[in-house]
C-alpha cells in the first residue's frame, strides 16, 4: 500500500513527466491486493484502468509499471503503445492477462469468453488447459469499475455467466461514481441489486477499503468459485482518493468537504491503524513508509532515465505471420460431384471439427433445432454434440467478443453473425479489443476467431437482411476480411481462415449460398479435396481475354467479388474475349500486385461492388489503382455499386432499381471500351 500511495504522490508531483494520460488506485488498494494474493499463476484475470495495486499484488513490480505510465520501450506489457495499467501478461509465474481496451466495462465480455474456454477445456479434459501446482482449476477474475455495469455489454457477460454457470468473478469496485456523475445520477440499482436478477450468480457486498475483512471474504469467494465453478459478483464499496485521471483532476468537479469525508476510509490510514492495535511500533511503521517512498523515488528516476522506443517498430504486431502462404490440394477432383456454397462451407466446418477437438462454433439458431437461418450448419450440433456446437441468445457483442477470451484459453471458435445487418452491436468488440488485441500487446495475444456473416441483397429480403457491410469492415485495423464468389473458393478460403491465428471476417454471400438468383449457377462447383486450402490475400482471375485482341484500346479489366463476379460474368458474354475478370477473393489483404498488373496490361478499368458506391472499398481502391497505374491508364478507372441509398427496399422492383446488374454492368462494359 506504501508503494501505491508513493507512486500516485511522485506522479501527481511530476506531471510534466507524466505526460500521458494514468489513473492509479489511491482509495482502492486493500480489495485489490485482496484479491491479487489469492490468485494463482493457472488463473487469468483482467484488471481495469485503476488496478496498479493489483498488479503490484500479483508481482509485477513499481518499475514495470512505470515503464507503461511512461510509454517506454521496454514497457513488458505493450512497448510503449498501451495506457498505464492496461496490462497483457503470458507467463508462467502470475496469473494470465488479456488484452483489454480503456472503452469502460468492454472486458466483461472477453473475460468471460475466457471462463467459457475454462469450461469447454475442462469438460473435454484437454492438456491446454493449465492447473494449479496442486491440481487447482483455474479460476477468472474480470475486474469492473461500478459506473461500467449500466454499460449493455456488461449485462450480456453475466446473462451468459449465470445461463452457463461459468467459473468467472465480477469484482466490481464501487466508489460512488463514473468521473463526475454520482450513483444517484447514472443508476436504479448497484452491482448487487443488479445480478439479484441473475440467478445463479453468487452475490457478496463488502466495504473494500479494510484490507483484512476484504482478504478474509474475497479468499472465500475464490475458494467457492475455484470448487464449485460457478460464477460470483463481489461489490466492494471503496472511497476515490485520487483523480479520476491526471487530466480530470477531482477539483474539477469535487468539493473539499466531499474529498475529505471520502478521505476519512483511506485504506492506508486504516490498515495503519489496525497494525498498530495489534502490537506494530510506530517506528517499524514510519520505516516502512520511509523505505518504500525512496524506493519508489529510485525506481521512477530509473524509469525516467529509461529507452524511448524505437520508432522503426511502430509496424510491428499488427498481425502474427499466417501458416497458410500457397494453394495447396486438389481444387476440383475429377470424381467429385458439384456442391452448392452453403454445402461448401457445410462441410469445411465439418471437417475442421473432425479434425480439432478445441473448435467450438455458436451464433444465434445455429443450434440443433435449426442449424442456421440458411441451413448453413446443419447436422453439426448432431454429430458433434451441444456442447461444440449451440445457440446463442441475440447478443452480437457477446458472440463476437467472447472469442478474444476464447482464444487466449486454446479454445479456437467459429462463430455467426445472423445477418450483416446485425454486425453493429458487435462492432463495439470487434474495433476496441479484437482488433487491437495483437497490436497493443506485442504480438503476445493474437485473436484467433472465425466471424461467418451472411451478407448481400436478393429476393426481397427488405433493408434489414440485406445490407453490405465491407466497407465498414475494412476501415478496422487488424482483422481480415474474406469474400468468395463459389463453392471451391468458399471451402479453400474458409480452411485459410480457420488456421490463420488473426482474427477473420468471412462474407458469405446468402444470395450465392443455394444458386437460387438467376445467373449464379457457377457458384456451384465440384468439391475440393479435404485438404484443400487458398491463402488469404490471392486473387483469381476467373475470365481471360482473347489474346489476339489485347490492347489498350480493344480490352479492360473487371475488379469485383461476390455476386459481383457473376454479374461481369453475364455482361462479359456481350463482349467476347475483351473483358478479363479478377475475383479478389479477400479484400484484406488484399492482392494488390494482381489488381494493378492486369490495369497495366489494359489501360482500363471498372470497379464493381454491391455496396452503395459513394465512399466505398471500391472508390477507395480505384484512387489507389489510379494512383499505382496513372501512366498506363487510357481511360478513368471507373466505379459501379448499388444506388446511394441508406437500404435496400423490399419491394423486388425497387431492389433491383438500387443494385447494379448484367444490364448496368454491360453498360459500364461499354462505354469503357469506347473510351
Amino acid at each position: 500500500m506504501c508503494q501505491a500511495g508513493a507512486m500516485a504522490a511522485i506522479y501527481d508531483a511530476n506531471r510534466s513527466i507524466c505526460k500521458y494520460v494514468h489513473s492509479t488506485s489511491r482509495g482502492h488498494e486493500a480489495i485489490q491486493l485482496a484479491m491479487a494474493f489469492h490468485l494463482l499463476p493457472c488463473d487469468f484475470v483482467s484488471p481495469y484502468y485503476r488496478d496498479e495495486s493489483l498488479l503490484l499484488g500479483m508481482g509485477f513490480t513499481p518499475y514495470e509499471l512505470m515503464l507503461q505510465l511512461l510509454a517506454k520501450k521496454n514497457d513488458i506489457f505493450s512497448g510503449g503503445r498501451e495506457y498505464y495499467s492496461h496490462p497483457s501478461y503470458r507467463g508462467g509465474d502470475k496469473p494470465t492477462i488479456i488484452h483489454q481496451s480503456s472503452a469502460t466495462g468492454m472486458q466483461a465480455i472477453p473475460t468471460t469468453g475466457i471462463a467459457q474456454g475454462v469450461q469447454y477445456l475442462e469438460r473435454i479434459q484437454s492438456s491446454l488447459l493449465k492447473k494449479g501446482q496442486n491440481g487447482e482449476p483455474p479460476v477468472v477474475v474480470c475486474s469492473l469499475g461500478d459506473a461500467s455495469v449500466t454499460e449493455g455489454e456488461v449485462s450480456e457477460a453475466f446473462q451468459f455467466a449465470a445461463l452457463k454457470k461459468l467459473p468467472v468473478i465480477f469484482l466490481v469496485q464501487d466508489n460512488n461514481r463514473g468521473i463526475s456523475v454520482t450513483s444517484e445520477e447514472a443508476r436504479v440499482t448497484d452491482v448487487y441489486g443488479f445480478a439479484e436478477g441473475m440467478p445463479g450468480i453468487s452475490r457478496l457486498r463488502i466495504t473494500g477499503n479494510n484490507f483484512s475483512d476484504s482478504y478474509k471474504t474475497v479468499g472465500e469467494a475464490v475458494k467457492f468459485v475455484r470448487t464449485h465453478r460457478t460464477p460470483g459478483v463481489i461489490q466492494a464499496v471503496v472511497p476515490l482518493l485520487g483523480h479520476h485521471t491526471s487530466g480530470v483532476r477531482r477539483e474539477f468537479y469535487r468539493s473539499d468537504e466531499e474529498f475529505m469525508k471520502d478521505a476519512e476510509g483511506d485504506p492506508l490510514i486504516l490498515l495503519r491503524k489496525n497494525l498498530a492495535a495489534i502490537g506494530i511500533a510506530e517506528q517499524e511503521l514510519e520505516q516502512v513508509e520511509n523505505e518504500e517512498t525512496e524506493y519508489i523515488r529510485k525506481q521512477f528516476e530509473k524509469a525516467v532515465a529509461a529507452e524511448e522506443p524505437d520508432t522503426s517498430s511502430v509496424l510491428d504486431h499488427v498481425f502474427v505471420p499466417t501458416p497458410i502462404t500457397k494453394e495447396s490440394g486438389e481444387r476440383a477432383p475429377a470424381s467429385s460431384p458439384k456442391i452448392l456454397m452453403v454445402d461448401a462451407a457445410l462441410y469445411a466446418i465439418r471437417e475442421i471439427m473432425e479434425d480439432h477437438e478445441e473448435v467450438i462454433l455458436f451464433g444465434q439458431d445455429v443450434g440443433k433445432s435449426l442449424g442456421g437461418v440458411f441451413r448453413e450448419a446443419a447436422t453439426l450440433a448432431d454429430t458433434f454434440g451441444e456442447h461444440r456446437v449451440f445457440n446463442t441468445a441475440i447478443q452480437e457483442a457477446y458472440i463476437i467478443g467472447s472469442t478474444n477470451g476464447l482464444s487466449a484459453t486454446g479454445v479456437k471458435p467459429i462463430v455467426e453473425v445472423q445477418f450483416a445487418d446485425y454486425i453493429y452491436p458487435g462492432l463495439n468488440q470487434l474495433v476496441t479489443e479484437i482488433s487491437k488485441s495483437c497490436y497493443l500487446t506485442c504480438g503476445k495475444f493474437p485473436v484467433q476467431t472465425l466471424i461467418r456473416v451472411p451478407i448481400g441483397a436478393y429476393g426481397g429480403g427488405g433493408p434489414y437482411h440485406s445490407g453490405s457491410i465491407e466497407t465498414t469492415l475494412l476501415s478496422i485495423k487488424g482483422i481480415k476480411v474474406v469474400y468468395p464468389s463459389n463453392a471451391a473458393d468458399m471451402k479453400g478460403l474458409m480452411k485459410a481462415a480457420f488456421y490463420d491465428p488473426n482474427p477473420v471476417v468471412m462474407l458469405e454471400h446468402k444470395g450465392l449460398y443455394w444458386s437460387k438468383v438467376p445467373g449464379t449457377d457457377d457458384a456451384k462447383t465440384k468439391e475440393p479435396s479435404r485438404d484443400y486450402i487458398i491463402p488469404l490475400g490471392k486473387a483469381n482471375i476467373v475470365l481471360s481475354v482473347n489474346q489476339s485482341l489485347k490492347g489498350k484500346t480493344k480490352t479492360c479489366v473487371v475488379i469485383t467479388y461476390g455476386m459481383g463476379v457473376h454479374w461481369a460474368k453475364a455482361a462479359s458474354k456481350n463482349f467476347p474475349g475483351q473483358v478479363e475478370i479478377i475475383d479478389l477473393r479477400t479484400l484484406f489483404p488484399l492482392d494488390e500486385q494482381m489488381v494493378f498488373e492486369a490495369v497495366k496490361n489494359h489501360g482500363k478499368c471498372l470497379v464493381l461492388t454491391e455496396e452503395q458506391q459513394n465512399n466505398s472499398f471500391a472508390e477507395a481502391l480505384a484512387g489507389r489503382i489510379s494512383k499505382e497505374c496513372f501512366k498506363w491508364l487510357e481511360a478513368p478507372v471507373e466505379v459501379l455499386g448499388s444506388l446511394n441509398v441508406p437500404a435496400i427496399p423490399m419491394n423486388i422492383t425497387l431492389e433491383k432499381a438500387v443494385l447494379p446488374d448484367e444490364q448496368k454492368v454491360s453498360m459500364a462494359i461499354k462505354s469503357l471500351l469506347e473510351f
